[in-house]
This record gives C-alpha cells, sequence and structure tokens, in this order.
C-alpha cells in the first residue's frame, strides 16, 4: 500500500475514532498555503486541529514521533487562519492521533499535544 493510500485509511479511522467519542468533524485535509489540518474538530466547546499520523507497523518508530518542529509551525499558521476565518472567540486545542493500521489496529489519541 502506498503512503498515500495508508494516510487516507488512517485518516479515516481517525474520523471514526473521534465521532464515537462525539466529536463533530467541521474539515478534512483544510488548506492553507503550503500546510495542511488532517481534521478540524468540534468537542465540548473547542474547536481542536487534529494531526494524524499512520503506519503499518511500529518497525521504524512510532507514528507521534513523526510530527516534527517544521509540521507543527505550519498546522499552527493554517489553524490560525481557519480560526480567523470563522471568527472563533472560544478555546483551542491541538490534538495527534497517531494510528498503526496492520493487524490489530492500534491508536493513541494524544490530546493537548502542542501549543
Amino acid at each position: 500500500m502506498n503512503t498515500k493510500k495508508i494516510g487516507d485509511k488512517g485518516e479515516d479511522f481517525a474520523v471514526n475514532i473521534l465521532e464515537s467519542k462525539g466529536y463533530e468533524i467541521l474539515e478534512r485535509n483544510y488548506r492553507f498555503k503550503r500546510a495542511e489540518i488532517d481534521i478540524i474538530a468540534l468537542h465540548q466547546n473547542l474547536l481542536i486541529f487534529i494531526e494524524v499520523k499512520t503506519l503499518n507497523s511500529f518497525n521504524h518508530g512510532y507514528p507521534e514521533e513523526r510530527v516534527n518542529q517544521s509540521k507543527i509551525d505550519k498546522l499552527m499558521e493554517a489553524a490560525e487562519n481557519y480560526i480567523y476565518a470563522i471568527n472563533w472567540q472560544k478555546d483551542i486545542r491541538f490534538d495527534i492521533l497517531s494510528i498503526k493500521l496492520n493487524e490489530p489496529a492500534k491508536y493513541l489519541h494524544i490530546e493537548d499535544a502542542f501549543y
């Protein structure tokens, strides 16, 4: 399976997880300039920006380890644009949803991963 298909499958899995926890999905693959936010959701009066990282196995590390400072900076820039565009006046949060797809599939939802 190529990287794009793995990522898409991981994002679909992430949406299912989030919806089962009561999150309302507002956007998927929101783009601003060269940045992309995988999922933007609303949960308990928080606007949440979620980076999804997916791997087939843990042979080469954990998915969440692939969220580096450059990625965080781009996410924050895109989030700032989104917040401004919808005139959001309440709290926000940045999460990482780390997913391993191969059986058995596992995930780790890291809330408030960075700010």
